[in-house]
């Protein structure tokens, strides 16, 4: 299978984006562990969200070259994540009411993703 010109692009600059997110996302933990009193925790802390807007910014730009049915099956697998993550999150928040465990905030975005893709799936088998 051959990659478009766009795909090629979006793989080089999405991937360039996750490595340095890994590279600083590693290197954010061990700098807190090492001196979690350091005056500079609140940026450690935040530095790995810099390379995650550079993988934002990839994808957008990729979704502005992708044709129009791509485009549409992205659309389709966004709003089914949207609406989904707010609906379990809502659901959750009820359950915490009742006694289960209190859940991060770290965990929306993976969830989205998850939704996202599967979404994605749903939406290019409707468009086959």
């Amino acid at each position: 299978m051959s990659l478009s010109k766009a795909s090629r692009t979006y793989v080089i600059e999405f991937g360039v984006a996750m490595v340095a997110y890994v590279v600083v996302l590693f290197t954010s933990v061990w700098l807190l562990n090492r001196d979690p009193l350091s005056p500079w925790r609140l940026a450690i802390a935040l530095a790995p969200v810099i390379p995650a807007i550079f993988a934002l910014v990839a994808f957008v730009r990729f979704l502005g070259r992708m044709d129009e049915l791509q485009r549409r099956i992205q659309f389709d697998a966004i709003a089914l994540s949207f609406g989904a993550t707010a609906i379990l999150t809502f659901a959750y928040g009820f359950l915490e009411g009742v006694g289960f465990p209190h859940l991060s905030w770290i965990w929306i975005l993976p969830l989205m993703v998850m939704l996202w893709g599967l979404g994605a799936a749903i939406a290019s088998m409707r468009y086959r």
